[in-house]
């Protein structure tokens, strides 16, 4: 199924809330020294912080997806490169 530009433009405004709201509680837990956060229904402490990292990761990379589909690109892919010693 093909995605039409208005939908692929309400999963960026979806993925730009979460990381949103996951910079916000992280910068709070971080910088203001409150002992926890809460989002919605889930309360975050200094322990999530590892996973509000990976949850902000997975967002940025959500939008960089949406976005090159957007513009009917391809989206960017990783690629490995080993040193060989001739």
């Amino acid at each position: 199924m093909k995605k039409t530009k208005t939908v692929i433009r309400e999963r960026i405004s979806y993925w730009e809330g979460v990381l949103k709201e996951a910079q916000e509680a992280y910068i709070a837990l971080i910088e203001k020294g409150v002992k926890s956060y809460t989002i919605a229904d889930r309360t975050l402490t200094r322990l999530d912080i590892g996973q509000l990292e990976k949850v902000m990761e997975n967002a940025e990379e959500k939008i960089d997806e949406l976005e090159a589909a957007l513009e009917d690109r391809r989206p960017r892919k990783a690629v490995g490169v080993v040193p060989r010693d001739f």
